[in-house]
């Protein structure tokens, strides 16, 4: 099927997380995407515009309604560094609008990135496309097509805003790109939605809306598919991925995002004991772990395994007195580890586990990811969201096997794979309150003040 060029604008936020979400939806709706290039790896993800090939003008439907960072999508016509390269492109593109010039209402758009053209200019440029000769009406409010031309500029951080003029360098940018407008990026407007801030139900560890919509493309949610949260918290995941596809809080928080029909249910228990008693059982697995910061990360156990309690003890201990169930550190690294062995048994083949793993910026190499998978399971996705001198990663994992496994036992000695190699995120605690001091004696790096959506607690 021939291919069509389209431009997609993009939210200027969570850059790395672009290319895994595309990727994710069109595998979901069956789409395919051409990158420039020819590969995914190659595209430019520090600007906000970028070229890529579909095969339907639906596709880029799709994509706006389902794609949380795509701000809007447009047929291309023209792109180039000067005005007479997209004139000389629209011109050779002439099939493309032509059959809208008659009799279809339109308005023009002008804007531009890192910078506010002067309206003077914004006329000038309208009119310089009169060639075109569109004979509808001039609708501002609800034309049948709008025509955009975007000025991309460089980046003016650095220069203090109060020493330039508005329109300072007005003319003098990088590329310019034009179309018209095939949808809006309605999946935007679910971060608002979704607020952590307007829930009936949150704590301070509760997942920023956005971050948790990313994630919900990435298991591929959608109608008919079982999702599970093994550190579920206060629901933030469940929420989202609910929604594509006097209560507890989190029913009621889902009640009022109209998604409590989906959530089959809620249990509490240490996955390290789980009931599931039969493996290839969920389409995906979404999570965010416990990183053992402001609470630590425990499992059931006792930190001396040979101790028991004693007779004397027993005998004086109440039947009324709940028992409350000892205790043990459960280090990041291990859970890690532990929490793909565990997914490639719960998994249907296929499926998908996606979790955030923090890491030391500075320490971080692909090998720690390398050493934490096992036979049947692949990362197919790896985004980092940077916070200084560490960041967390949102890893996508794919079981690719049809193989049947037994249940995790969660033993350290059934962990496979042992390597000497230490990854960044091992006591990834320590690290944190020590300031991520360097072994070499040096002193502690900058620590970034966590903001009130980083999730550094267990669930």
């Amino acid at each position: 099927m021939p291919v069509s060029l389209y431009i997609f604008v993009f939210a200027q936020v969570h850059e790395e997380f672009r290319v895994p979400e595309l990727l994710s939806i069109s595998e979901l709706y069956d789409i395919s995407i051409t990158f420039p290039g020819g590969d995914s790896t190659s595209a430019d993800v520090s600007r906000p515009f970028m070229i890529l090939g579909l095969e339907s003008e639906d596709h880029a439907r799709i994509l706006a309604r389902r794609c949380i960072l795509v701000k809007s999508i447009h047929e291309l016509y023209a792109n180039g560094e000067t005005y007479d390269e997209i004139h000389h492109q629209n011109n050779q593109n002439k099939h493309l609008w032509s059959k809208y010039v008659k009799n279809t209402s339109f308005k023009f758009k002008v804007e531009a990135y890192n910078h506010s053209i002067p309206q003077r200019r914004q006329k000038e440029v309208v009119l310089s496309f009169s060639y075109m000769g569109w004979l509808g009406k001039i609708d501002m409010k609800t034309p049948e097509v709008t025509l955009c031309c975007f000025e991309e500029y460089p980046d003016k951080r650095g220069s203090p805003a109060s020493l330039r003029h508005r329109h300072e360098g007005d003319g003098a940018f990088m590329q310019v790109y034009f179309g018209r407008l095939v949808a809006e990026g309605t999946a935007r407007q679910l971060v608002n939605n979704f607020d952590v801030k307007k829930r009936s139900y949150y704590g301070n560890t509760s997942m920023e809306a956005e971050i948790s919509l990313l994630m919900a493309n990435q298991t591929l949610a959608s109608p008919g598919k079982l999702i599970y949260d093994p550190f579920i918290g206060t629901g933030s995941m469940a929420y989202t991925t609910g929604h594509f596809d006097d209560t507890p809080g989190i029913m009621r928080a889902a009640s009022q995002y109209g998604v409590s029909q989906r959530i089959i249910d809620l249990c509490t228990f240490d996955l390290t004991k789980n009931p599931w008693r039969c493996g290839d059982l969920f389409d995906a697995i979404i999570t965010d772990p416990p990183y053992g910061v402001r609470a630590g990360a425990k499992r059931l156990g006792r930190k001396n395994e040979a101790w028991r309690p004693t007779e004397k003890f027993l005998a004086h201990r109440s039947e009324e007195q709940p028992y409350v169930p000892p205790t043990k550190p459960y280090e990041l690294s291990a859970l890690a580890s532990d929490l793909v062995l565990f997914a490639r048994y719960a998994l249907k083949p296929g499926g998908r586990l996606v979790f955030f793993l923090p890491t030391v910026t500075e320490e971080y190499e692909e090998l720690d990811l390398q050493t934490m998978m096992c036979d049947g399971m692949v990362v197919i996705a790896n985004s980092l969201q940077d916070f200084g001198s560490w960041g967390r990663r949102l890893i996508t994992v794919r079981k690719t096997t049809t193989a049947r496994f037994a249940p995790h036992t969660f033993d350290p000695s059934a962990r496979e794979g042992a390597t000497p190699h230490v990854p960044a995120h091992k006591d990834f605690r320590e690290k944190y309150f020590s300031g991520f001091k360097r072994d070499t004696g040096d002193a502690p790096l900058v620590q970034r003040r966590m903001s009130d959506d980083v999730k550094l607690a267990v669930s």
